[in-house]
């Protein structure tokens, strides 16, 4: 099983920034997937979540009207599309898939990638 997080960097406040998660070793379609973000000195937090089919997403409310998540299953990819980024979105972001239902909480989730820096600053 392999969740292998692109697309991060250094990006101005105000800037946007297009995670990718490429998933391999699993049927992708039949889980639930999520990002998390742990900022330094910080506990790792939920970010979103989405289910099978991409059509139920949530969100975290400090992100919510500026993130975008999105599957595609033919792809075996999931995205984040981060807009009007503040520099409180600086964290390692992290790709995590679930077997069951979707959840907010990351003991739920099986499998997670090694995590993309995103650093938001002048």
């Amino acid at each position: 099983v392999q969740l292998v997080e692109s697309g991060g960097g250094l990006v101005q406040p105000g800037g946007s920034l297009r995670l990718s998660c490429a998933a391999s070793g699993f049927t992708f379609s039949t889980y639930n997937m999520a990002w998390f973000r742990q900022a330094p000195g910080k506990e790792r937090e939920f970010v979103a979540t989405i289910t099978l089919s991409g059509i139920a997403i949530s969100y975290a409310d400090s992100v919510k009207g500026r993130f975008t998540m999105s599957r595609d299953n033919a792809k075996n990819t999931v995205y984040l599309q981060m807009n009007s980024l503040k520099p409180d979105d600086t964290a390692v972001y992290y790709c995590t898939a679930r077997s069951g239902g979707w959840s907010k909480d990351q003991g739920a989730y099986n499998y997670w990638g090694q995590g993309t820096q995103v650093t938001v600053s002048p």
